[in-house]
């Protein structure tokens, strides 16, 4: 069986620009033959919005909605448009998180209460409401991807609050998948990538140094590509994945697997 989406309908959360992991995914998603629907993080000035229509406009996304997760009107307002042009949902991306930079260098310990709420909101809680507002959606055998990072186990340095919210983020990946498979067998996994210079990574204080630590230790002696994140999460979305469900995937270049 080749990977095919053809007749899928997947929400992709979280494109900012064309260095985003989630716009990687989007094209995989694209090419494997996926109808895609798009949100994108509203802003006053609507910038946001016309850099994430200008880059989607080649994959036709047959959604195109405003989503700011610590809004939840917005959320619901995605999901009705889902039930409105769709009917239901055969895929949901997460591609969310934030961490105020100034909690992503230095001392952990000197995390703002406000930073470490927010970062936890976004980045980890959001997963739960639009898993919550997808589910009467769901088809049979749906499958919802998120994305986190080594962090989430391993104390990098400076990644601070943000691995405290991925370790949330991937405890919820299990608790949502025990919840969401037994009736129509719904999988929720999530990808741990490897670092990728993103508009997002860029608030990590020592990032380059992050990535250029991977391309020396990895076994693949690199670190890994936004389109290698974007089949992974094609395949998991895919019939191929029916018996995955509750894991994190690692594409890293192997990087995981060191000792150190």
């Amino acid at each position: 069986m080749l990977l095919d989406l053809s007749g899928k309908k997947i929400l992709v959360t979280g494109i900012a620009n064309n260095r985003s992991i989630a716009w990687g995914i989007a094209q995989q998603l694209k090419a494997a033959g996926a109808d895609i629907g798009v949100t994108y993080l509203p802003d006053e000035k609507g910038r946001f919005e016309a850099k994430v229509r200008d880059l989607t406009k080649p994959l036709e996304p047959s959604l195109f909605e405003p989503l700011n997760v610590q809004d939840n009107s917005q959320i619901q307002n995605v999901f009705n448009a889902v039930s409105n042009q769709w009917g239901e949902l055969d895929g949901l991306v997460h591609c969310l998180a934030f961490a105020g930079k100034e909690d992503l260098i230095g001392d952990f310990s000197a995390t703002s209460a406000e930073g470490f709420s927010r970062a936890l909101e976004i980045s980890a809680y959001s997963l739960a409401p639009l898993c919550n507002h997808a589910k009467p959606l769901l088809s049979e055998g749906a499958g919802i991807v998120t994305l986190t990072y080594l962090g989430a186990e391993r104390a990098i340095p400076n990644y601070n609050v943000m691995g405290v919210a991925k370790a949330a983020l991937e405890a919820s990946v299990r608790y949502l998948s025990a919840e969401l498979g037994p009736e129509k067998q719904i999988r929720v996994n999530a990808i741990s990538a490897g670092p990728i210079r993103t508009l997002a990574s860029s608030a990590i204080g020592g990032i380059l140094d992050m990535i250029h630590n991977v391309e020396e230790k990895a076994p693949l002696r690199r670190t890994v590509t936004q389109i290698e994140v974007g089949n992974t999460a094609a395949f998991l979305l895919s019939d191929l994945a029916s018996g995955i469900s509750g894991q994190t995937i690692y594409v890293d270049a192997g990087y995981c697997i060191n000792g150190m």
